[in-house]
């Protein structure tokens, strides 16, 4: 008799709760400095843009209240260094 070697299936929400827990407990807090790209302001407050570099980018959101709290007009192009939590 063939015995068929078990397997590990994940649904998508396990999937993504564990590649989450992964990431959240390696990258607890984390610096990223590069160039602006794609800020947008939606009405709900929110500031969503990319940090990138030649290689990658990276999409970040900056939740309101604490996008008001900037000091600065956030615009594509702007060189910044950010500090934030990394979540999937």
């Amino acid at each position: 008799m063939n015995a068929t070697p078990a397997r590990d299936v994940l649904t998508p929400s396990q999937l993504n709760a564990l590649a989450r827990d992964l990431l959240e407990g390696a990258f607890p807090l984390i610096w990223v400095e590069g160039e602006l790209s794609g800020v947008s302001r939606p009405g709900s407050g929110h500031l969503y843009f990319s940090i990138k570099d030649a290689g990658a980018q990276v999409r970040c959101a900056l939740f309101k209240p604490k996008s008001t709290w900037l000091k600065f007009v956030p615009r594509d192009g702007m060189r910044v260094l950010a500090r934030g939590r990394l979540t999937l």
